[in-house]
């Protein structure tokens, strides 16, 4: 038809009569399914397919179910991150982790390449994100990933192939991690498509198509999946204690009953589905109803799943525990669920590591002084700081009540017509100093920062709602959700240096303790307890203990005295290397200089803050961290350091 033959016909829908209304729905529906629309539930449009994506998606579930069936298996996760405010900070951390030591077949650091590059530069690929809105993470892993010598070729192939389904380039980084029992990679894209806009992909195409395109890839490579590999994975999957394949069929099988019969169309079939049976109904998830006849639990697949990770933890920990030559019975294995689990640990630090790569939860390894080894889930990585392999910490739940300072908060502003500041705290109690308000002040600001439920005016003035601890209670189960457990690093130093080291430690700190860590007889228990003989032997040695009537009584200085030591040591080789001199802080000096760095010593953290012809350590305070480089000036008290940014007294306090 000519262009000029074309004649619209104007005018709303309703106009041209229902029926015609209807043809004209029908045909939109039909439209949208030719461009990889879904409606479900009366025709209602679902949105997995919109997006770049959704059609290829469609085809690849509707390709021949036996051809799909012969195919290799590949796993992929997938993430949608969003680079809004700290988040930009998480996708840095998240990158430097991915390239940790220890990653590779050699184990070696991981090396991020991309479509043309062996070697690209994270960070000039976190610079070229700045301002997109989201990214994608994925990790692909093919269950035959151990026949690759490399997955490079696999990856890129994989890239280009989705390059086209989705009909733009991509700005991609990988990884190859063969840390595992299973090679994977991992990949990170840009959110934004070759034009610059905001890239979005369907939803079906995550969370189904770039696995088919993957298996598609890993075919070609090393051939269908023959009837002798089927079978084999069928069987060892039959004692397996996860959830399977075979399990996925029989809740498929179940009649409208609830009730499923093995398989008697095939005899390897009716044989797997009744041993599978037979395995469920020993871990009590099964149980034979009559003749062939099965009733599985309502929970089987959420059990099973539990059980699988639970299962893999033990495995992690097993090959933690003795590639660092620790005999330890399986038996004192401890897996944390903080939520039910709300128990303290202390002990040494064997690894620390990714529980969940995709989400980026991190677990701890502790070997702990009650004899067992505990793995615990930390959270964020970014939420707790470094704590090498061998370090001593305490591992506490994090308390997601309020705290008095929130309860001190209500209290006063119910007194004050629901209004709170420094001078109303102040005048409230007049026993308070004006630097333990301040103390609440930063906690409203914490909580306005991360949830704005409380409102500060613009005189300083918190406005605090009736319901505010119920706030607050929301505020720490957010914060839990992040970091569920609060880690103190108790000592930098192994155990075994701290024997004999000239300072003050963690073994000194718990000899003059009135209430000492209860130390079993077994495991790191009992390590402990040989280093604190052989430590009173040197504390004996260097005069600063001695025996009476067959006991050990320590220096009443003895801490302080071994703090001084280490201090005037460390002071030395700083003052040597900056070519400075050192001055030692004393209650109501005033401190001014610029933070330069922290030194981690046996007795803590210390804060070197330098002047033009001299320098001081300071104890270290977290809230340092953001001014590194800064100019600070404070007042030592008694109860710490007062830090004020810049010189000027009237500037930000950190304190």
């Amino acid at each position: 038809m000519k262009d000029d033959e074309f004649k619209p016909r104007l005018g709303r829908i309703r106009s041209i009569g229902s029926k015609a209304g209807k043809r004209y729905a029908n045909q939109l529906r039909s439209a949208i399914n030719r461009a990889g629309g879904k409606h479900r539930h009366g025709g209602r449009f679902a949105g997995s397919r919109t997006g770049r994506g959704g059609a290829t998606a469609a085809l690849l579930k509707a390709r021949d179910r036996y051809a799909a069936f012969r195919q290799r298996r590949v796993m992929v996760k997938a993430r949608i991150v969003k680079l809004a405010g700290k988040a930009v900070e998480g996708a840095r951390a998240h990158l430097r982790y991915l390239k940790r030591d220890g990653v590779t077949r050699g184990g070696e650091p991981g090396e991020l390449y991309g479509a043309d590059n062996d070697r690209v530069d994270g960070k000039e690929f976190l610079d070229r994100a700045n301002g997109d809105r989201h990214q994608f993470r994925f990790i692909v892993a093919p269950e035959d990933g151990i026949e690759y010598e490399h997955l490079k070729p696999l990856t890129r192939r994989l890239m280009a192939q989705m390059e086209e389904d989705l009909g733009t380039k991509l700005d991609w980084v990988a990884v190859d991690h063969f840390n595992t029992g299973h090679p994977h990679t991992h990949i990170i894209v840009r959110g934004r498509d070759d034009r610059g806009e905001n890239l979005v992909i369907a939803r079906e195409y995550i969370s189904s198509g770039l696995r088919d395109r993957a298996a598609e890839l890993v075919s070609l490579d090393l051939g269908p999946r023959t009837d002798r590999e089927i079978e084999l994975r069928l069987r060892q999957e039959m004692q397996q204690e996860r959830f399977t394949s075979i399990d996925r069929q029989l809740l498929r099988m179940r009649d409208d009953d609830g009730l499923v019969s093995p398989d008697a169309r095939s005899a390897f079939r009716h044989s797997l589905h009744q041993g599978r049976l037979r395995k469920l109904e020993r871990m009590g998830l099964a149980a034979e109803i009559g003749s062939a006849r099965w009733r599985l639990d309502d929970e089987l697949e959420g059990m099973l799943r539990r059980l699988g990770e639970r299962g893999d933890i033990i495995k992690t920990m097993h090959r933690e525990l003795t590639g660092r030559g620790l005999t330890r019975c399986a038996a004192d294995y401890v897996v944390h669920d903080v939520e039910q689990n709300a128990q303290t640990v202390v002990g040494r630090v064997v690894a620390r590591g990714l529980a969940h790569e995709i989400n980026d939860r991190h677990y701890m390894i502790v070997d702990g002084l009650d004899g067992k080894s505990h793995y615990i889930g930390i959270g964020k990585g970014e939420a707790t700081e470094p704590t090498p392999d061998g370090c001593i910490v305490r591992v506490t739940p994090r308390n997601t009540k309020p705290r008095q300072v929130d309860r001190t908060i209500a209290d006063i502003a119910a007194a004050n017509g629901g209004r709170y500041n420094v001078d109303i705290h102040l005048k409230h109690d007049p026993s308070a100093t004006e630097r333990f308000a301040e103390t609440h002040v930063r906690r409203l600001e914490a909580i306005r920062r991360a949830t704005g439920g409380v409102e500060r005016e613009p005189n300083g003035t918190w406005i605090i709602a009736p319901d505010h601890l119920e706030r607050v209670a929301d505020y720490e189960r957010q914060r839990a959700k992040v970091e569920p457990v609060v880690v103190d690093k108790l000592s930098s130093i192994p155990l075994e240096r701290q024997v004999s080291f000239d300072g003050a430690t963690w073994l000194d700190r718990e000899l003059v303790s009135d209430r000492p860590e209860a130390l079993r007889v077994s495991g790191f228990g009992r390590e402990v307890r040989e280093a604190q003989t052989r430590r009173r032997q040197w504390l004996v040695a260097q005069g600063l203990a001695q025996e009476e009537q067959d006991r050990i009584v320590y220096r009443a200085n003895m801490i302080s005295m071994l703090r001084q030591r280490e201090l005037n040591r460390v002071a030395g080789q700083l003052s040597e290397e900056l070519g400075l001199s050192y001055t030692e802080p004393r209650p109501g000096d005033r401190i001014e200089g610029t933070v330069r760095r922290s030194v981690e010593l046996a007795s803590g953290k210390f804060a070197v803050i330098e002047k033009s012809r001299e320098f001081t350590l300071v104890p270290w305070r977290p809230v340092l961290d953001r001014y590194m480089g800064r100019e600070v000036s404070g007042i030592v008290s008694g109860e710490g350091i007062s830090w004020t940014v810049g010189r000027q007294r009237s500037g930000p306090s950190v304190s």
